[in-house]
């Protein structure tokens, strides 16, 4: 399997989530959260009818009960009601297993140096640029994305070879 840019962005939002003081679950969590809602944007979110007035009551009792806010920066995303920190994303939380599944597995073996690397990406970068949403897409993501996805495939596809004897 190759690595992707989905995969590079919930990395790079991971690590940026962790150099934030996020532990490594919430910063997972957070990481695949970014992602998926970064491809969202880019697809165009669903868009909905206008409320006709008899649903309108039970759509405005439904958005008192939206999940608690959370600010990393000036980025917002929603948490999931559940302990430890973890975020969700239309309706669906962002687990450690999805975060496996549709992340870590894409690096095989090469996911621990990868994570790694994109750590120390983040030493690179003061404080002030990772609490900015755009200057983090613009300034870290955007510029690194393709670059990371073609070496951190090529780090996997090595991983996963198996060597002649």
């Amino acid at each position: 399997m190759s690595v992707g840019r989905f995969q590079v962005m919930a990395m790079l939002q991971a690590a940026r989530a962790h150099a934030l003081g996020l532990d490594d679950k919430a910063a997972r969590s957070w990481g695949l959260n970014r992602a998926i809602f970064y491809a969202a944007a880019k697809r165009g979110f669903k868009s909905t009818a206008p409320l006709k007035s008899a649903v309108r009551p039970k759509r405005m009792e439904a958005a008192a009960e939206m999940p608690e806010e959370f600010h990393l920066g000036d980025e917002k995303a929603y948490k999931a009601e559940s302990e430890p920190l973890v975020f969700t994303f239309g309706g669906k939380v962002q687990t450690e297993e999805e975060f496996k599944g549709r992340i870590s597995s894409r690096f095989g073996r090469s996911y621990d140096k990868a994570w790694t690397e994109a750590l120390e990406l983040m030493e690179n970068f003061d404080r002030e640029l990772l609490l900015s949403q755009a200057k983090f897409f613009e300034q870290v993501y955007k510029p690194r994305r393709d670059q990371l996805a073609a070496k951190w495939s090529e780090m996997a596809a090595e991983s996963s070879e198996i060597p002649e004897k």
